[in-house]
């Protein structure tokens, strides 16, 4: 495939696989970064590919890819959605202890207690497990869950700063 056969390639069926893409995983970001992926993996081969074929060439690479993104995506800890939705918000705030107040509010009391101990208070892993009668290995979950919930709530940084 010549470097020109490739332009029109992309010119020509760049709407086509981010709608086949987009109708898969319903996520507009996530559905640009597969088909950027899938042209930049048609271009290191484009050597190797026929002008001829390059729209099933495309197609089916985009395809891999999208399955690639979903294996790996189901291998990452996620909150549910309806969760995340009721514990998070979208205002802009300059106040980050005011955010941060809020966000450890709808932690749960084993969460919050041991979050509160270890990140405010600096209490080792061991003197919260004899302080709450947890095991070590269960205070690291809670603070392990709590942090990853007060990450999701808080989002972006870009929404507190």
């Amino acid at each position: 495939m010549t470097v020109e056969e490739y332009n029109d390639c992309v010119r020509e069926y760049a709407d086509n696989v981010y709608r086949f893409v987009l109708k898969n995983i319903r996520d507009e970001e996530r559905a640009s970064d597969i088909v950027q992926d899938a042209y930049e993996k048609m271009w290191r081969h484009h050597a190797n590919v026929d002008g001829a074929k390059g729209k099933s060439y495309l197609f089916s690479t985009a395809y891999h890819v999208l399955i690639d993104h979903t294996r790996r995506e189901k291998h990452s800890v996620r909150m549910e959605e309806a969760d995340l939705q009721e514990h998070s918000h979208e205002r802009q705030y300059s106040d980050l202890q005011e955010v941060l107040h809020q966000a450890l509010e709808k932690l749960p009391e084993d969460q919050k207690m041991v979050v509160m101990l270890r990140d405010y208070e600096g209490y080792s892993y061991e003197e919260i497990g004899e302080m709450t009668g947890l095991s070590e290995s269960q205070v690291k979950v809670y603070i392990y869950r709590a942090r990853v919930f007060l990450r999701k709530y808080i989002g972006k940084m870009e929404v507190v700063v």
